[in-house]
């Protein structure tokens, strides 16, 4: 696995579409699951997707003139990492300091 790093919006977003779906993830899938509804450009997604297969986040194969991806992280790894990140970088590690942010909120 890679060391997790803090992904980008735009990359968390195929990701989370990567995670949505049954591994082989294609780039129509991940389009489809982005934005049904509207277009999104497929060099957007498919640059993203680079960035994340350099991040260590997923793996491509080539199939013809199809790319299938693999997620090499899972959600809930994920998850876990930006949770402890968040507890270190905004509540320095208290517990408490959580419970009466989420009080107030």
């Amino acid at each position: 696995m890679c060391e997790l790093t803090k992904l980008p919006d735009g990359e968390l977003k195929i990701m989370q579409a990567v995670w949505e779906n049954t591994p082989p993830v294609t780039t129509r899938m991940v389009i489809d699951r982005l934005s049904p509804s509207k277009k999104i450009k497929t060099q957007t997604v498919l640059t993203h997707l680079d960035r994340l297969i350099a991040r260590g986040f997923i793996r491509c194969e080539k199939v013809g003139q199809e790319r299938r991806y693999f997620p090499l992280v899972t959600c809930e790894d994920y998850q876990q990492f930006e949770t402890k990140r968040f507890m270190e970088q905004i509540h320095k590690n208290s517990f408490s300091s959580l419970v009466t942010a989420l009080f107030r909120g």
